[in-house]
């Protein structure tokens, strides 16, 4: 699809143009609430300032998209398999814009009270309550593909805390007798190094997450009930890995402190064996298609990473909010996206 067609697609149609604001919302609202994740690490170790690792991020999230949508495109079609809107075009496109206004609504306010919550769970939730509302019925959800999602929280938690305490354990019995200063050298440049990787997988799992949205309402804009086959053109990774930037550049330190600095104090070393697991971790997940998410993953690893050198160094009290945060996504998102979606077929159906 080139810009030229798609541009010609919102003259005509002012619903998609609603739908591609909302969805740019939304990926606006993972850059402030999610991107930073990626980055916290190096940044609250002072491995890198903040504005550098922005700039940082923005590019290999636009690398992770571009690689991985190339090599393995799976992440996208579970997601658009999870729910089915029905065979209406229009009155699919007016849920799936409800659903996303869901999103940010729920994002922004988890953002204004410093909470990382996750997007991909409010994606998920969100598009679910939509389709279950325009469906009247569960019907309009896929159990084997929503099984998936259950994966994915079982493997972003015990892979990425068993990941972050063992690669802890592991760097400093390889380190222990070696020169302090060297060490810590190194680290930074490696905690610069693993921050990156994490964008490239930030950009592998939600970058995929988010194009197939984008690349539905299209979709839906043109009459289609559907699409088998995501075919990313470059414009929109770029477009949507600006319009990521520009959101954590503008909210992106509320995250960077909840998850950096006061879940758990990190030392050089600690910072990397958090992004060298939480990027595996992210890997596996995107490989195999199971729809993971990044701040989970991101957050599990550190976790892991305090407790391999004291339980007491987790501030558990942070620990609580955010597991109570993830907990309450999926229902309460998922109410929203259904009520939402309700609201918007009343007034626009």
């Amino acid at each position: 699809m080139r810009m030229t067609e798609f541009i010609n697609q919102i003259l005509n149609n002012p619903m998609l143009l609603v739908s591609t604001l909302l969805t740019l919302g939304v990926i606006l609202v993972n850059g402030w609430t999610d991107a930073p994740n990626a980055i916290a690490t190096c940044v609250s170790t002072r491995a890198i300032s903040a504005r550098k690792a922005i700039i940082m991020a923005a590019l290999f999230n636009f690398l992770g998209v571009l690689v991985m949508t190339a090599i393995n495109a799976s992440v996208a079609m579970t997601i658009y398999n999870m729910v089915d809107f029905g065979g209406d075009a229009h009155l699919s496109l007016i849920a799936l814009c409800a659903a996303m206004a869901a999103i940010v609504i729920w994002a922004t306010v988890a953002w204004y009270f410093g909470i990382p919550t996750s997007e991909s769970h409010a994606l998920i939730a969100g598009i679910s309550g939509a389709a279950v509302a325009i469906q009247n019925s569960f019907s309009g959800i896929n159990g084997s593909e929503w099984i998936k999602v259950i994966y994915g929280i079982f493997l972003s938690t015990l892979l990425g805390f068993g990941l972050g305490f063992v690669t802890s354990k592991l760097t400093v019995l390889l380190f222990q007798n070696q020169n302090r200063l060297k060490t810590e050298r190194f680290f930074s440049v490696a905690q610069v190094v693993g921050g990156a990787a994490m964008a490239f997988m930030h950009g592998a799992q939600d970058g995929q997450k988010f194009m197939a949205i984008f690349l539905l309402g299209a979709a839906f804009a043109g009459g289609q009930s559907g699409v088998s086959n995501f075919i990313v053109p470059i414009w929109l990774m770029l477009l949507c890995s600006a319009v990521m930037c520009l959101g954590t550049s503008i909210g992106g330190y509320r995250i960077i402190k909840s998850v950096g600095m006061d879940m758990v104090k990190l030392k050089p070393y600690q910072g990397f064996a958090a992004d060298l697991s939480a990027t595996l971790c992210l890997l596996l997940s995107s490989l195999t298609g199971i729809p993971v998410s990044t701040t989970h993953t991101k957050t599990t690893a550190i976790m892991g990473v305090g407790a391999a050198r004291r339980m007491s160094n987790v501030n558990w009290g942070i620990v609580k909010e955010l597991v109570l945060t993830w907990v309450f996504t999926f229902p309460g998102c998922g109410l929203l996206g259904f009520g939402m979606a309700k609201l918007f077929l009343m007034i626009f159906a």
